[in-house]
């Protein structure tokens, strides 16, 4: 195969020692499957722990109680609680963040692209959550019908970087939007049907904390660390008002600016300053820290607060949050036997048969009422394996039991998720793998990129 070589006019950085660890690291992070791999790392680890002798030292860890207070506010909760109702709060933050970039830049800002994968997203939610109440109506566990709701976008990513260059850009991107849809409709779920008794003095304070981020927006406040000390604050009110506190970041990730402050004559005027001082007498002139203080300021707001933020959490949500969780929650006693239990049925059925009759279905009436057309490259047997892949619920789902179930419940619950999601990935790349063309020979191949090059 042919071999893309590095732009001759990037700039090699010095070589340090430590380059010998942190370049394949860094090289290992920009691979689009690399989350998904450790994901799958901590997951593995959870369940090992759980089915080890060490089990009760694993559980006993993530049951510790961690308190805090700050002045009259108190806040007791174990390891696991504190993953789930704070740490957790940066990742729907992303997922705030990611949709609004389709609402304002992506594929969900045109109507007509973005009817098939909010039409598959829908389907995908209502027939899972169908079939489960189908199963559980009247039961103990009928509390848990959004567990099979959502998609993992992480592990979905994943499926389709092992199948390479076979899969269309088009359902690439169906794919992607369509989970972003399944997180909003998720969200609504967590905030809908999983919202303790309210409070509304917390929640009132709240708001006001949010009205004011939204008034510092519009106000042009730049500063990360007012949005920091003022995200810190609606948490904290959402966590004592009953509504899940997770959806405070979901907001806040929604009322973040997606508009850049400097425009490009702006940039290019700070970059020729900077140019004409480093050409200068750089050594000996005067202020160099406010020079380089402005330069960063303004190559930081060439781009948007959400583009950067987006970019800059991502890989701490993929590579230490979602790692963190399943840490915590997927481990589970596996019980051969559980598979069989009622709940545990409903949620595999619910992952390896409504996605994909869902997805296909609502598809198929959105093309049929010439809504939509399928991507390019794509037909209905493509979209049957694509449905399949969607069945992988692991993060989001594992989430939502934990809210709507406990004990035995909440066991059988998480076994369910596991084996559903497993089989809907074997599935889905199965059928994907029949069904896609294989890739012409040749092409290019592309290296990761190296740190220590600025290209």
């Amino acid at each position: 195969m042919a071999e893309m070589h590095a732009d001759p006019a990037a700039v090699a950085l010095p070589r340090e020692p430590i380059h010998a660890v942190t370049t394949p690291l860094a090289r290992f992070l920009h691979i689009e499957t690399a989350s998904g791999i450790v994901l799958l790392i901590a997951t593995a680890a959870a369940l090992a722990l759980a089915n080890s002798p060490y089990a009760p030292a694993y559980r006993t860890f993530w049951d510790t109680p961690v308190v805090l207070t700050i002045g009259a506010v108190h806040l007791s909760h174990t390891m696991q609680e504190w993953i789930n109702d704070g740490v957790m709060v940066i990742f729907f933050f992303v997922i705030g963040l990611e949709v609004k970039r389709e609402l304002v830049l992506g594929e969900l800002r045109d109507v007509r692209r973005a009817t098939l994968p909010l039409a598959a997203a829908l389907g995908g939610m209502l027939a899972p959550a169908g079939i489960y109440l189908a199963l559980q109506h009247g039961q103990p566990g009928e509390r848990g019908w959004g567990i099979p709701m959502a998609t993992d976008i992480a592990f979905v990513v994943g499926c389709m970087a092992l199948l390479g260059p076979r899969v269309p850009h088009g359902l690439r991107i169906m794919l992607l939007s369509l989970a972003i849809a399944d997180d909003i409709g998720a969200i609504l779920v967590i905030a809908v049907g999983y919202t303790a008794d309210l409070h509304f003095d917390a929640l009132g304070v709240g708001l006001g904390l949010m009205a004011a981020v939204a008034a510092c927006a519009r106000l042009g406040v730049r500063s990360i660390l007012v949005y920091s000390v003022l995200g810190f604050a609606v948490w904290l009110a959402f966590l004592k008002s009953g509504v899940h506190a997770t959806i405070a970041g979901v907001i806040l990730g929604l009322l973040t600016p997606s508009r850049r402050y400097l425009g490009t004559e702006t940039v290019d005027q700070f970059l020729e300053r900077a140019r004409q001082l480093f050409q200068g007498d750089w050594d000996n002139q005067a202020h160099r820290a406010m020079h380089v203080r402005k330069l960063q300021w303004a190559m930081r707001e060439a781009i948007s607060p959400l583009e950067y933020l987006e970019q800059t959490m991502h890989p701490w949500v993929g590579f230490a949050i979602m790692p963190l969780f399943a840490l915590a929650n997927a481990g589970v006693p596996v019980q051969v036997g559980a598979l069989g239990a009622p709940i545990s049925v409903a949620v595999i059925l619910g992952l390896m048969l409504g996605k994909p009759l869902g997805i296909v279905l609502f598809s198929w009436l959105a093309v049929r009422c010439n809504l939509a057309k399928l991507p390019t490259g794509v037909d209905w047997r493509v979209m049957v394996g694509a449905g399949c892949l969607a069945g992988i619920g692991f993060t989001m789902a594992l989430f939502i039991a934990d809210l709507a179930l406990d004990d035995e419940q909440l066991v059988t619950a998480k076994i369910g998720i596991l084996a559903g999601s497993t089989v809907s990935a074997a599935l889905g790349l199965g059928l994907l793998l029949l069904t896609l063309p294989k890739p012409p020979t040749g092409g290019a191949t592309v290296r990761a990129a190296d740190p220590t090059v600025i290209s």
